[in-house]
């Protein structure tokens, strides 16, 4: 359930980005929306493993 709700938040937050991106053309913004969506991919990948505690 847990996997299921991060890959709907990773979803949800890359359409905002992606709209955002799209709405104003500016290559600055643009720039930190990438940025922002590289950290957002590497928390989901590093947090979406299975532990092993």
């Amino acid at each position: 359930m847990n996997k299921l709700l991060a890959l709907l938040a990773f979803i949800v937050i890359g359409a905002f980005i992606g709209i955002l991106v799209m709405e104003v053309p500016e290559p600055d913004l643009a720039m930190v929306a990438l940025l922002t969506f590289g950290l957002v991919s590497y928390d989901f990948v590093t947090s979406a493993r299975d532990k092993k505690d």
